[in-house]
């Protein structure tokens, strides 16, 4: 055990050593210690039987003081209080803090459980919204000039199909984005909350860079998990309605198909491309994102953000998305449709598409493609946040 002088009152709790009230023999800070310096890497005993004396040890089962802050235990001992940086420095240090929680006046970190489960709630309610834009897109992106085209613009794009098909004809192939929307954006912030949170300053803002990287990683892990394989059918779907004699009856029955006929490869054609276009699109959507909320929020993390104004960062970064990658997600659809054959490889698709249609075909369906990423990204960032709040409120995690 170590010895306590009396001229020196010291209390051990946890690694801390705090001295109370400087010595009639020497100084607060620079005197010495009357104790093997060793000893004090080494665990404070744990007496036996009751205590007798004043001091307050730690560890001893029949003193009510062990179980107050260290603080308390000062003041219950009569030993008056410690200043506030001291008491701060105490509190700060104890075992079993809360690690989910950032510093006094920061965000609580969001659990990757409730980032998966809100994420999957954003992404289902999202796609049935925005579903028709993305219908009008990729009709567009496969109405190659070499057909020669059959659509004049979005409108003429939205006039045949509803008179073709009626309405439910701009919801075809709906239902494999819909399963996959799911999943793909409960893959998306559950992996980035569980990239980011260990990235967090103390007070829970995340640097504008780093959020760059975990938007990356997220990006490819949805690619490569869920995106590929639902993009594929959902094109192939969509392209399969455009020919004469369609041939897949509904979700379930084009996936038999192209198993059948392709193997599970046929569900992975243009992968590459979709790693690129979803790493892309997730590294400038959340460094965007994080990039207003840190501007908007300032000095104050703690501060919170209106859905409206979070609806507003969302489209701003879906749009820098947009502009950032259409290119690529040209190229993935080119690759995903039934006219895949032609191409040997996601450059070789590239190089094509640049040599019979010239640059600006790597822009076809933007404005289609703008007004629903916008739209898209504002709905699911106010919607993932809003249902964080309220799990929040019925979920406690550590």
């Amino acid at each position: 055990m170590v010895p306590v002088s009396l001229h020196h009152p010291v209390f051990l709790f946890s690694s801390d050593i705090v001295r109370v009230g400087p010595s009639p023999q020497t100084d607060l800070y620079n005197g010495p210690l009357n104790t093997d310096m060793s000893s004090l890497l080494k665990p404070f005993s744990v007496c036996e039987g009751p205590c007798e004396s004043g001091a307050v040890r730690r560890g001893c089962p029949g003193s009510a003081l062990h179980h107050q802050p260290p603080s308390q235990r000062l003041v219950a001992a009569g030993l008056g209080s410690l200043p506030g940086s001291l008491t701060g420095s105490l509190t700060g240090s104890l075992p079993g803090r809360n690690l989910a929680a950032a510093a006094v006046g920061g965000r609580k970190l969001t659990h990757p459980g409730k980032s998966i489960l809100a994420g999957g709630i954003a992404g289902g309610i999202e796609i049935c919204i925005t579903f028709p834009t993305e219908y009008v897109k990729t009709q567009l992106q496969l109405d190659e000039r070499a057909n020669p085209p059959r659509y004049r613009g979005i409108g003429d794009c939205v006039k045949l199909t509803v008179q073709d098909h009626g309405l439910r004809g701009l919801y075809r192939g709906l239902s494999s984005l819909l399963y996959g929307s799911i999943p793909k954006s409960a893959v998306r912030f559950g992996t980035f909350d569980m990239l980011s949170n260990p990235m967090r300053d103390a007070t829970g803002r995340l640097d504008n860079t780093r959020s760059l990287v975990c938007g990356l990683g997220a990006g490819i892990t949805e690619a490569i998990v869920v995106v590929c394989p639902m993009e594929t059918l959902k094109v192939k779907m969509i392209h399969d309605q455009c020919s004469l004699r369609p041939r897949y009856r509904g979700f379930f029955h084009g996936i038999s198909e192209i198993i059948r006929e392709q193997g599970v490869r046929g569900t992975y054609q243009g992968l590459t491309a979709t790693v690129l276009k979803q790493g892309s699109n997730q590294a400038i959507r959340f460094y965007v994102m994080n990039l207003l909320r840190n501007w908007y929020k300032g000095d104050d993390p703690s501060r919170d953000m209106h859905p409206f104004i979070t609806a507003i960062f969302g489209a701003t970064a879906g749009a820098a998305s947009v502009f950032g990658n259409t290119p690529l997600d040209v190229v993935k659809t080119r690759m995903q449709g039934l006219e895949a054959h032609r191409y040997k490889s996601t450059v070789d698709c590239a190089f094509q598409i640049l040599k019979n249609e010239g640059p600006q075909a790597f822009y076809k369906g933007t404005v289609p493609r703008l007004g629903r990423v916008c739209l898209d990204v504002a709905i699911v960032f106010v919607i993932y946040e809003e249902v964080v709040k309220l799990l929040n409120n019925v979920w406690e995690t550590q």
